[in-house]
């Protein structure tokens, strides 16, 4: 039976939201999502996909996995918008303002993502996934953006009917 203290903590909760919110990826290689966070109240989601209205690889390919491509290389080759850049866009487009907010994404940001979460102003990132480039880590630092990876949470539901 679940009880009370069978309730997942926040980190685990947003975290769960952000797995959830990566099943909508159009990525033949990863299926990220991100959620944009402040006082507990969801501000924006976002995952990695093609441009609006464009076609995406699940419909063209992966032209990355065709020239054999490393994750962490060459993102301009990729048409997905990666999830943390979607959250900002949504943010950007609805009037949200994410200035002292979190995020919690599945995998931990490219270089690219990091510069736009710290002129974002965001001040945690929270992952469950490390991605192939690691040269986030001393942007964040600098920037005083705190990083934090916990366990990935189970990838189930509890509810009681």
């Amino acid at each position: 039976m679940n009880t009370k203290t069978d309730r997942p903590g926040w980190d685990e909760y947003f975290m769960k939201l952000a797995l959830l919110t990566a099943e909508r990826s159009t990525c033949r290689r990863h299926h990220v999502g991100a959620v944009i966070v402040r006082n507990k109240r969801i501000l924006t989601t976002g995952y990695n996909g093609a441009a609006a209205g464009t076609k995406d690889c699940l419909e063209l390919g992966c032209l990355r996995n065709e020239l054999n491509i490393p994750s962490g290389h060459r993102h301009e080759i990729c048409r997905a918008i990666h999830a943390e850049q979607n959250a900002i866009i949504q943010a950007g487009l609805h009037g949200v303002n994410i200035e002292g907010a979190m995020i919690y994404c599945t995998h931990s940001p490219c270089i690219l993502c990091a510069k736009m979460l710290v002129n974002s102003k965001i001040t945690r990132f929270v992952t469950c996934t490390d991605y192939a480039d690691p040269s986030f880590r001393e942007l964040f630092k600098e920037a005083r953006i705190e990083f934090a990876k916990i366990e990935r949470p189970p990838l189930s539901i509890s509810i009681l009917d």
